[in-house]
């Protein structure tokens, strides 16, 4: 009876954390394209070159018009937390809040494949 009364509370506590979260993560307010436009400037100097390629180390540069919000969002978080490498990049998104994120992500995904 003890480990199912503590189960219970275990259970409760974290639904508790579940919904504080939520309701956090929703204060930030959803990605605004207008101010993504002037926020991603510097992004267009490689990501809006069409066919650009690196020299050195040689690589294609991904455009990034039309992708999906969710992705760039998630992409620029891992930049930014350094989960994933790419030393320019980590240097960029370093710099952006969870809101410039949510901005410039909301951009790109409205600017179809272009």
């Amino acid at each position: 009876m003890k480990r199912l009364n503590r189960l219970w509370k275990q259970s409760l506590l974290l639904l508790s954390v579940v919904l504080l979260m939520g309701s956090a993560s929703m204060a930030i307010a959803a990605g605004d394209a207008a101010a993504g436009a002037q926020k991603a400037y510097t992004c267009l100097g490689c990501h809006g070159v069409k066919h650009y390629v690196n020299t050195y180390p040689t690589y294609h540069v991904p455009r990034l018009g039309g992708q999906h919000e969710i992705y760039l969002i998630a992409a620029l978080k891992a930049y930014r937390s350094k989960e994933r490498s790419h030393q320019t990049m980590q240097a960029n998104a370093s710099l952006l809040t969870d809101q410039d994120i949510e901005d410039i992500a909301a951009y790109f995904a409205s600017k179809g494949g272009k």
